[in-house]
């Protein structure tokens, strides 16, 4: 029985959604992955007094099941509605809807503006239920039916949206957050990554060898004490150590934590002098990594280059969790500032540094660098600047300005002064003490509680059946997360009746199918197989499959059981030997024999395909979105071993050259074994490693 007793939503009954208007309502074609054109009834509407827009997309009479699936981006627009309409391939929802009886349906959710946040935050989750009641009404109308069910899905901020909806109202019957944070992840999680990145960015090689195949296993063997030390606390916090591979690769992304800078500068300003200054501060070590890495400096402008725009979003990428919040942001990487003299040193920590005009018609100005070749500086991405060239254009040389990386490495620390009352959250146990209590010198305020842009904090008061995607190589949330929210409608609900939850092995926190590569696959298969299994489980009473079995340990990581029978969840488990062995040693032209075992949940499907990569390449294909991995096919044969099902695959390959290489085998899965699908397969990786020396009976021939 549930033991919250808060009044839920009812938005025919509240209805304060005024001016209803349709200005598009016409019959488009659109073409599919495979070739196929599908004909949709495209409608453009909204509700003028709140302004709210949205588009529902309707298929065919005749194709129409009776539901529709409902998006929430993490960071909605004014013209958020259009997002979806030029995406394709996987990512292409409104196609997978129309492939399986289901209207789309995507809002604004009331945004009126790019940058800031909203005076009335419940109506991101307010204006979605009316969204959804209306469309039914018209739904209603195209096909002579009855009610359609409805099911909301979104991740990351999305996914806190997708919560408050499905707490706080009854519009609809089912929902599936994916990549979900808790109600004090923010900004929590987004600044102890960035701060494992200034503080380990010269062992991210060691650590992510160590850890894979054939590795050592010992991530903290060669690091100093003190990198020793922040891998442990960071690690400790939940950041899955396998996902430093990125930075390893030398892609340093700290997320929306340009975003986040001002909203806890806006509420807690005397932070950034504290830091500096106060005993239990990094900041306040004089021969600490922060005050080491800390960039002071003043300079005058020689020159200003100055063609930088607007942000560029490719149009397929404006509401993916990883993307949508750059639409808050200015691209200036376009545009330079020559000094006169700039900072020298060998190891520059150049990250988050703010350029201030101090002097002339731009003074006051703030500007973030990208990066420093030589005295030229080139913009990054600046917060809040809707008109970069008309700023650029007061700057004139002579003009003093001054490069400042403080708080951007005083934000890096604040979860370590953000320790919850609340003592679920068990990652910060690290910072309390035998009764519970900080350790450390706290801030006033949890801000995270005020950053879910949904005016609520989740509750566990689920109405309707839930089932959570949660990945564990997640970099910007972390995995203990989901295990929270499952507690947490425990405790509410009494029981886990109507909730799932599948972690996703070698999956991150994107939801684009370009984030693949030689080391992680992506979770949209899941995503997709979740809304079809939430609505057979609505709509015909056809339990899900059961949630994923995993522990929560005392380091903050996630761990899954081993085989696929004790695991369960919706992901196919994967093993692969080279030889014989997670680490082959062979001579140059000796051939390598791989082998791969994969085992099904029960009831998640039969495996599709088994593909291969020879070459490790961990770089993501992000300009080209074209993976360049996995081009070769293997063959493989289905197995049915004690109850579970699973395939075998063998393949042999050649390395001619001496190296050290890293293979992989993808393996994709179906619910009903079909390879054609393309939105519901659902992909695992295995790796392992080949060490390959001089054939010196070939080296003496030559």
């Amino acid at each position: 029985m549930s033991k919250t007793n808060k009044e839920i939503y009812e938005v025919k009954k509240e209805w304060d959604f005024q001016d209803l208007y349709i200005d598009v309502e016409e019959w488009r074609m659109r073409e599919l992955s495979d070739g196929c054109k599908v004909p949709y009834l495209y409608v453009h509407g909204g509700f003028e007094k709140k302004a709210v827009k949205f588009v529902f997309c309707f298929p065919e009479k005749s194709a129409f099941k009776g539901r529709f699936f409902q998006y929430l981006s993490p960071f909605p627009g004014p013209d958020e509605e259009l997002a979806s309409l030029n995406k394709t391939g996987e990512d292409d929802q409104i196609g997978f809807c129309l492939q399986n009886g289901a209207y789309f349906v995507e809002s604004n959710m009331g945004s009126k503006q790019m940058f800031g946040g909203s005076k009335e935050p419940s109506l991101v989750w307010k204006s979605s239920a009316a969204v959804a009641e209306y469309s039914r009404i018209k739904a209603m109308e195209l096909y002579e039916c009855e009610r359609p069910y409805g099911y909301v899905h979104g991740g990351s901020g999305g996914a806190y949206k997708t919560i408050a909806c499905i707490e706080n109202t009854n519009a609809w019957d089912g929902a599936v957050p994916y990549v979900i944070g808790s109600p004090v992840s923010l900004p929590n999680t987004i600044t102890l990554h960035a701060q494992g990145q200034r503080t380990l960015r010269r062992v991210f090689g060691k650590i992510v060898d160590s850890l894979d195949a054939g590795g050592s296993g010992n991530m903290y063997d060669g690091l100093t004490e003190d990198e020793a030390e922040m891998l442990r606390e960071i690690t400790g916090m939940g950041f899955p150590p396998r996902a430093w591979f990125l930075e390893a690769e030398g892609f340093i992304y700290d997320g929306s934590l340009p975003v986040q800078i001002p909203h806890v500068k806006q509420g807690d300003a005397q932070y950034f002098e504290d830091f500096w200054t106060a005993p239990g501060y990094l900041g306040a070590d004089p021969q600490g990594n922060a005050a080491r890495d800390r960039l002071q400096f003043t300079g005058v402008i020689k020159e200003v280059h100055v063609p930088g725009t607007k942000v560029k979003i490719a149009k397929d990428d404006v509401n993916g969790v990883d993307s949508a919040w750059k639409k808050m942001m200015a691209d200036g990487s376009s545009a330079w500032i020559e000094l006169e003299e700039a900072p020298r040193g060998r190891e520059l920590y150049l990250d988050g540094v703010t350029m201030e005009i101090q002097t002339g018609a731009a003074k006051g100005t703030r500007l973030t660098l990208g990066s420093m070749h030589g005295n030229c500086l080139v913009l990054g991405m600046c917060f809040g600047i809707s008109d970069l060239n008309g700023v650029l254009e007061k700057i004139r040389p002579g003009d003093v300005l001054t490069l400042d990386n403080s708080d951007y490495i005083a934000i890096q620390s604040y979860y370590r002064h953000q320790v919850p009352k609340d003592l679920s959250f068990h990652a910060w146990d690290q910072f309390r003490d035998e009764n519970g209590k900080p350790k450390l010198p706290q801030r006033k305020n949890v801000m995270g509680y005020d950053l879910t842009g949904t005016g609520t904090v989740q509750d566990g008061c689920i109405q309707g059946k839930v089932i959570v995607i949660q990945s564990m190589m997640d970099e910007s949330t972390c995995p203990w997360c989901g295990d929270w929210y499952r507690n947490k409608v425990i405790e509410t609900k009494g029981n886990e009746d109507d909730f799932r939850i599948y972690y996703m092995d070698r999956c991150m926190h994107g939801n684009v199918s370009w984030l693949e590569n030689n080391m992680v696959t992506n979770y949209l298969g899941a995503m997709y197989q979740s809304l079809l299994d939430v609505s057979d489980w609505v709509e015909r009473g056809i339990e899900p499959c059961r949630s994923t079995n995993y522990r929560l340990e005392k380091d903050g990581q996630v761990y899954l059981a081993d085989t696929a029978k004790e695991r369960k969840g919706l992901q196919p488990i994967v093993s692969m030997t080279a030889n014989g062995t997670s680490c082959a040693e062979v001579k140059a032209g000796e051939m390598v024999v791989f082998r791969v075992k994969a085992e099904v949940p029960d009831g998640a499907g039969d495996i599709t395909a088994i593909d291969y990569d020879f070459v490790s390449d961990n770089s993501l294909s992000m300009e080209k979105k074209e993976l360049t991995v996995f081009k070769n096919k293997g063959e493989f044969s289905r197995t049915l071993v004690d109850g579970v099902h699973g395939a075998i695959s063998e393949i042999v390959h050649t390395y001619e050259r001496p190296g050290t290489y890293f293979a992989s085998a993808r393996v994709k899965m179906n619910r009903s074994g079909d390879d054609k699908n393309l939105y519901t397969q659902i992909k695992n990786i295995a790796r392992v490693r080949i060490i390959v020396t001089e054939n010196t009976c070939e080296s003496k021939k030559n």
